[in-house]
Formats: C-alpha cells, structure tokens, sequence
C-alpha cells in the first residue's frame, strides 16, 4: 500500500526573543518621529538637495541669460544686479504662498482650500478697480508708494482679523462657517470690482487688466524691505510654532486632550497666514490656485506630516516652480508675460484632479 501521508508542514520561524538575532527581514520599522524610516529620511534629504540645486541653477540661468555683456565685465553685473530684484520677488512670493497654504490647510483640516478663499484676492481687484474706477489711468499711479502698499496689507489684514475675531471666538465658534463666509464675501467684493469694470473706457480697462493679473513684474523695489519684514515676522511666528501645528493637524479633540488650547492657535495661526498672503498679494497680485499647487506637491514628495520641514521643502518647491516658468517661458518661448496664466491654469488642473480623486471637498 502506498503512503499517502500528506506532507510534512515546515516548521514556523522560533519567535525573535531577547537572546536571538534579527534577520534584515524582521528589522523593525522606526514609527516615531518625523519620518516612517529611514528610507523616508533619506529621500526627503535628497530631493532637498534636488530642488535647492535647481533653484540655483534657475537663478543662475536667469541672471546670465540673454544678458548682453561679457561675462565677469562690469556691464555684466549691473545688468545681472537689476535681475536680482525679480529673483527677491519670487522669493517672498514662494515663501509667502507655500507658508501660507500649508499652514492654513492644516488648521482648517483640509488639503482642497487654500488662503485665497477668505477674499484677499477679491479686496485687491476692489481696490485696484476702484482707484481706477475714480481717478481714471492715474488711479494706477495713485498706488504705487510705500504708504500705499503699507495701506492694502493694513487692509486685507484688517479684514481677515475682523473675521476671524467674529467667527472664531465664543461658544459657537465654528471654522466652517467662517471659510463659508469669507467665500461669500470674496463673491460679494468680486461682484463689485466687476460692476465697476463695466463702467471703464477700453484703454483704462487695459491698464487695470495688467495690474489684476499676478506678475513679478508688478512689484517695486521700495516695496521689498518691507515685504522682507513681514515674511520674517509671520513666517519666523509659523516656524516658532511648527511643533504645535503638528499637533493642531490630528484635530481640535486630540488637542484639547493633550493640553493645547485649539481655538486660540487656530487664530493666531490664521493672523500670520493672512499677513503673508496679503503681502504676497500686494506685492504682485492674485495668484489664485498656486499656493495650493506648491502645498499639493509637498505633501507628494516630502514623506513627512512635520512642519519644520515641510516649510523650507514647499519655499522650495515654490521658487522652483516660479522661477522656472519664468526661465522657461522667457528664454525659451519668448512669452514672460503669460506666466502666471500657465502657473493658474497648472494649478486650476491640478485642483480639479484631487477633488476627483477624493470626491469630496
């Protein structure tokens, strides 16, 4: 008779105890911490050093190219000092954008809504339209100077504040409300700036046109150092607070339960956001959907849910971005002023594919 005894099952691996070896298989995984692993680690180390070399080589590329002089020739370098300005400009602006969204994104608990929706945007077209709107061409002129540019932050600022103050304190606080009603007053604003610019001849509508659409090209070299102060202030205040927002982003119970006081990092994470984003805004105009371009692709390639390197990794990300939309589209097709066009329209895509992603805001 044959022997039909199934066969033998191999012996289960012994259990790892306190005096065996681990095999590289059973090497525990570091779950602590601002990485999963050391992998992690390792390549959000690397593409830093990716996008820092890229950031120079695009500052590089800008301050060289198409400059007429001899290169190391004293021609070479005025030219190349007056390029340095924009490469300034997309600086704050990366950094104001990226700082902002993130941040915004992680009190409000949602990665689909950016700053943009709280009417800063719609308060700059109401007010750039308006001074048109009354002084006719001039009104532009009318704008432009520190104190002007000090008055439309005040303002934008201003108005964020007052929101957050009235939404976000007492017992019915609510954030969702407030978002609610900061897009109905960017409607409201937007409804208004419109009206008037029915009311234009053709050619002061063409000079205000110039003016609504987000340019590096819009910002004045007065207006910097006090950009730059305000970008330290507010962005050093989100740094400083970097470990709390950690634990603001698992939600208000977590938070309430681990001692912090959700309700008011809530508004003074929201003050610093909306002073970076109404400089942003007052010093090139709207860009709409490009910090949340910025803050999309962060969270893709950082690996990390920790803030202190999520900022430098999206200010990165950001003037890389930037800057190279702009080297392209300059020294390649020849067409700078359609920059922020592209970066809307990549960004305006790129909003759509995640909502259809997630299927839901």
């Amino acid at each position: 008779m044959t022997d039909r005894t199934a066969p033998a099952l191999a012996d289960p691996a012994p259990p790892v105890g306190p005096g065996r070896s681990r095999t590289p298989r059973e090497e525990p995984r570091s779950g602590s911490g601002a990485f999963a692993d050391a992998r992690a680690r390792r390549r959000y180390v690397i593409v830093l050093i990716a996008l820092a070399v890229a950031a120079a080589g695009f500052g590089v590329g800008m301050l060289a190219m198409g400059n007429p002089m001899p290169v190391g020739s004293r021609g070479f370098w005025l030219i190349a000092e007056l390029r340095v300005t924009s490469l300034i400009v997309m600086v704050i602006c990366a950094f104001c954008q990226a700082t902002a969204t993130i941040a915004f994104q992680t009190v409000t608990t949602n990665r689909i809504i950016t700053p943009s929706i709280m009417g800063f945007e719609s308060l700059y077209r109401v007010i750039q339209t308006g001074a048109v709107y009354l002084l006719g061409v001039a009104g532009v002129g009318a704008l432009q100077g520190t104190t002007q540019f000090l008055l439309q932050v005040a303002a934008m600022v201003g108005l964020s504040v007052l929101l957050y103050g009235w939404l976000l304190r007492g017992k019915y606080a609510n954030l969702q409300v407030m978002l609610l009603i900061g897009i109905i007053i960017g409607g409201g604003l937007g409804s208004v700036s419109a009206f008037m610019q029915r009311l234009l001849t053709p050619s002061e509508f063409d000079v205000l046109t110039a003016r609504l659409f987000g340019s590096i090209s819009n910002a004045e070299t007065e207006y910097i150092p006090y950009a730059i102060v305000f970008c330290v202030l507010a962005g050093g205040g989100l740094w400083w607070n970097a470990r709390t927002l950690n634990t603001v982003a698992l939600g208000k119970d977590i938070c309430l339960n681990l001692g912090v006081r959700h309700g008011r990092q809530t508004i003074l994470t929201l003050v610093m956001v909306s002073v970076l984003m109404a400089t942003s805004t007052a010093l090139i105009g709207p860009m709409t959907f490009f910090g949340f371009l910025v803050a999309t692709l962060t969270y893709q390639i950082a690996g990390t849910h920790d803030h202190r390197r999520l900022f430098p990794l999206g200010v990165l990300v950001g003037f890389v971005v930037l800057a190279g939309a702009y080297f392209v589209m300059d020294h390649v097709f020849y067409a700078q002023g359609v920059v922020s066009i592209i970066i809307e329209l990549v960004g305006g895509t790129v909003f759509l594919v995640v909502i259809l992603r997630k299927g839901r805001l």
